[in-house]
């Protein structure tokens, strides 16, 4: 039975998933050059898939300076 188009969340396959097809794990592979063509899809090494939540600090950080950087300025002479 099929689900109705209201009912599907938007992005379903934009979020993190911890596991990866075979054809995912491949490119992996492939692009890391543990992996040539000829060798077996069939027993593949286990790949690391981990989220990066490197953007979020520097996010921080950046509003941080961005905070000192205001309250260091001198206020303008009236």
């Amino acid at each position: 039975m099929s689900m109705d188009p209201s009912l599907k969340v938007r992005n379903a396959l934009v979020r993190h998933r911890n596991v990866l097809s075979r054809a995912e794990r491949v490119q992996k592979l492939h692009d890391e050059e543990r992996w040539a063509e000829g060798d077996s899809v069939l027993g593949l090494p286990k790949v690391a898939h981990r989220k990066s939540g490197a953007g979020k600090k520097a996010k921080a950080e950046a509003a941080q300076e961005k905070a000192a950087a205001a309250a260091a300025a001198p206020a303008a002479p009236a």
